[in-house]
């Protein structure tokens, strides 16, 4: 599971790493309006907790498009280890998860971003529930996905699955795990910690 807290060093560089890509399919586009319904073009995605919004963002002021957050009506849980376990038991039984929002006005779109961390070697479920709810027949399809160290998964086709009708391009991909090395670093780190037993008193109790 990939997706690291608020505008990170990782997450500029991923900002930066997709300036060439943007350069390539931005070559018409017109300074930024960052307002739903002003462009042909619409970005879309889904984040835990930072990296897919800074590349999403990116790419909708370079194309002057529209913005739309993909959220389950039910938030995952902050705790990182619990969604890592629910976003599982949801994979495994193809759960849907009904979604906060739908885009409105999407047939004006003829350009659909999608963004989204690779979880579980897969496309989370919630993505499974936005390709369902939204027919992107006709539409041009662009995934960008983060991941953390073993690439798209089933993902692509998880996509060609559910906007079979869509023209799908090849996606950017970057690698940012930031969350899970974080965690791993902090655990690490107080693994190697001598604190006294909780059950001791301290000096001057």
């Amino acid at each position: 599971m990939t997706d690291g807290p608020n505008l990170t060093r990782r997450g500029l560089v991923a900002a930066s790493a997709l300036a060439p890509f943007l350069a390539t399919t931005s070559a018409c586009a017109q300074a930024p309006q960052g307002t739903a319904g002003t462009s042909p073009i619409l970005v879309a995605y889904f984040t835990r907790s930072g990296n897919t919004r800074v590349i999403a963002r990116g790419i909708a002021r370079a194309l002057g498009a529209g913005l739309f957050e993909v959220e389950p009506a039910r938030p995952y849980p902050d705790d990182y280890d619990e969604t890592v376990a629910q976003a599982e038991r949801e994979r495994q039984a193809e759960y849907r998860p009904a979604l906060a929002a739908s885009v409105s006005g999407l047939a004006s779109y003829q350009t659909i971003f999608l963004g989204f961390p690779i979880w579980g070697m897969t496309a989370p479920s919630i993505i499974r529930s936005f390709l369902s709810e939204h027919d992107l027949s006709g539409k041009t399809l662009v995934p960008f996905i983060t991941h953390g160290g073993y690439g798209t998964g089933s993902s692509l086709d998880v996509l060609s699955r559910h906007a079979p009708q869509a023209r799908l391009i090849d996606p950017f991909v970057l690698e940012c795990d930031q969350e899970r090395r974080t965690l791993n670093s902090v655990n690490d780190w107080l693994d190697g910690l001598e604190l006294p037993s909780r059950s001791q008193p301290t000096k001057g109790q």
